[in-house]
């Protein structure tokens, strides 16, 4: 079992270049599915998620190359193959291959996901969806179990603005004879990537971004090449550290606009921003002003930078209150936190954090986004050493990171316990 170990106390300096969105990459490959000849996914993170992906892809038939960045997937020979157990459990987002076996077969058999456990997250508005295109769907022992004569255009209004049902109902819909339209869709950037490959394939679907996404559907798609948008929850990773450490850090490969609610929660708590075209300058100050932080859906501040912001306000002066009104369970950092030393208390779906000095201990991560808390946390105690366990959580949505906070100056490596 690896842990990370982190000496902190130094300001991150210098420049980080984020990768492509590992919450778009997740939907892109199963789409992929979709075409009848090969699809050239660029700027792919390296993180075991996508590995996993890989691997389902290939089981069922489909020839898959990877090589660095780059992912080739020719699913020309794909075949509908009840898949229950096995790889499909590793990750959260095994249920994108609902949604796309569903539109290229008609059928699917997928076992019920697994991925990061701080919450249960319900599929009724997935499963409602298919149903609505004319799918039946049956759960038998910790399966989904999808069939259709044939998938018919609809309208749907989902009853969550829900990231993931948005996603499967387009991948399953984009096949389907006639028109749907998803009402109350969510809006990130991430649909949006998904709907440009789709388009690109051959799809017709507008308003990717809006609440309301309208979906005419084709007899085929082909394949294409398509580059993967940058992740903004890594960039935002980032720029909470280089505040968090007091340092001067220039983020780059971003697209600004989808960082702008974590942008001026930085600049309210007093931290120097610097937009350009793409990329992002931090430069941190001896300190921070509290703030009040409500994680909500897309425009809002995102649910995935709660964590990470939390362990920032134990830096401010005063006391700050951190809401989640996605997640509600979404505070299993916040005890390990408080091994470091920190002032928080949990109400409800709110944490009180309460400024305070940071000291070395042995924590846990819990799940992907508890562990950059962690991280984040580490990178700030000035002496002692910090030891994360739980690491394979990390891994899932920051590759190259020992190495990128390496190069930015802070003294972390992994150990082999």
């Amino acid at each position: 079992m690896e842990k990370l170990m982190i000496s902190g106390g130094r300001p991150l300096q210098g420049t980080v270049t984020i990768s492509g969105a590992k919450n778009s990459a997740i939907a892109l490959i199963p789409a992929a599915i979709l075409a009848d000849s090969e699809v050239v996914l660029d700027n792919l993170p390296l993180l075991s998620d996508v590995a996993v992906y890989a691997e389902i892809l290939e089981a069922l038939g489909g020839q898959v190359s990877w090589d660095g960045q780059q992912m080739n997937i020719n699913p020309s020979d794909i075949k509908s193959i009840p898949m229950p157990n096995g790889p499909v459990k590793k990750l959260r987002a095994s249920y994108y291959m609902m949604g796309a076996m569903l539109g290229r077969f008609n059928e699917a058999v997928i076992g019920l996901p697994g991925g990061c456990n701080f919450e249960p997250r319900p599929i009724d508005q997935h499963i409602k969806g298919f149903e609505a295109l004319g799918a039946t769907v049956t759960n038998e022992h910790g399966a989904i179990h999808l069939h259709a004569k044939e998938l018919r255009g609809a309208k749907i209004y989902l009853d969550v603005s829900s990231v993931g049902a948005t996603i499967n109902i387009m991948l399953a819909a984009a096949k389907a004879k006639g028109s749907t339209t998803i009402e109350n869709a969510a809006k990130e950037p991430e649909i949006i990537d998904v709907a440009t490959l789709l388009n690109s394939m051959g799809a017709v679907i507008k308003g990717a971004g809006t609440e309301t996404i309208r979906i005419e559907g084709v007899s085929s798609l082909h394949g294409c090449r398509h580059s993967i948008i940058p992740d903004r929850i890594q960039a935002g990773t980032y720029m909470i550290a280089a505040a968090a450490t007091r340092g001067n850090v220039l983020v780059d490969n971003v697209i600004p606009k989808h960082l702008e609610a974590l942008t001026a929660k930085l600049i309210e708590m007093g931290v120097g921003i610097q937009e350009h075209d793409e990329s992002i300058r931090v430069i941190g100050k001896d300190r921070y002003e509290h703030v009040d932080v409500k994680a909500l859906v897309y425009p809002g501040f995102p649910t995935d930078l709660q964590s990470p912001m939390t362990s920032l306000l134990t830096q401010a002066d005063g006391v700050s209150v951190l809401s989640d009104f996605i997640y509600s369970s979404r505070f299993k950092h916040v005890p390990e936190l408080i091994r470091m030393g920190a002032k928080i208390r949990v109400e409800g779906r709110s944490a009180i954090v309460e400024g305070s000095a940071l000291n070395a201990a042995k924590v846990k991560a819990a799940d992907l986004r508890a562990g950059a808390a962690l991280v984040i946390a580490g990178l700030t105690v000035s002496e002692g050493v910090t030891e994360i366990t739980g690491v394979e959580f990390i891994d899932r949505g920051y590759d190259h990171l020992v190495t990128n906070l390496r190069q930015l100056g802070a003294d972390v490596w992994r150990e082999t316990e």
